[in-house]
């Protein structure tokens, strides 16, 4: 099975598409083969394609179907399990976990897993996307969006993740809009008080460039 790692971010938009796509093209510069899966989206076009999955599609090295990447795509941009009760389908973490194996066991290296939102977006009544990565037993990697509430949003995700029972493998600090005020005391809070290391801080970026973005990780810090 091809080494996966589970993003998450402390917050939805807090960039963790744009880190993931990061993250691949880094693990591509290192020549490892890469695929990466989105296995719920909600806020698809009308062909069923979300622009996340599509970015995703565009930079890893195997030669995906965009279905294999996102096999659950959802039209409403709202939480993915109001969107699937609104079509009456039943998401469930074993179902995803299945598609995220398929690609996980292909002829592949380097794998992420990207979830939706935050840690605790429901699924079902039942469970979240913590689920899925439980399911799957990888490690995970946390996008904080550097922000104002930044440090508490982040120490509370990495709780939740360690009692879950999953390693916290790194985090990334993601500039998602313009630099907060305090933003070196912010960070510094964060890399003594989060329990990974630090594998890069991202700078906003106008307009976006991939390639910047994956100068700006280093996959070998990773736990």
């Amino acid at each position: 099975m091809a080494k996966t790692y589970f993003v998450t971010g402390t917050d939805t938009e807090v960039g963790k598409t744009v880190v993931s796509a990061g993250l691949l093209l880094a693990a591509k510069a290192s020549g490892l083969r890469t695929a990466a899966v989105k296995p719920v989206a909600a806020g698809c076009d009308e062909q069923g394609h979300n622009e996340d999955a599509l970015m995703l599609q565009s930079v890893i090295t195997e030669p995906l179907s965009y279905e294999q990447i996102n096999p659950v795509a959802l039209q409403p941009a709202i939480a993915p399990h109001i969107a699937a009760q609104q079509i009456g389908r039943q998401l469930s973490a074993a179902r995803l976990a299945g598609f995220c194996r398929g690609v996980m066991s292909s002829q592949v290296d380097w794998v992420v897993v990207e979830g939706a939102g935050g840690w605790r977006v429901p699924l079902n009544p039942r469970e979240t996307l913590a689920d899925l990565a439980v399911v799957l037993q990888t490690p995970v990697i946390l996008v904080v969006a550097m922000r104002l509430g930044c440090i508490n949003h982040a120490l509370l995700t990495a709780e939740a993740v360690r009692r879950d029972g999953l390693p916290l493998a790194g985090w990334v600090a993601n500039c998602a809009g313009p630099r907060m005020d305090s933003y070196d005391d912010n960070l510094a809070t964060l890399q003594q008080l989060l329990p990974a290391p630090l594998l890069g801080e991202v700078p906003h970026l106008t307009p976006l460039d991939l390639d910047k973005v994956a100068e700006n990780l280093d996959i070998s810090r990773l736990n």
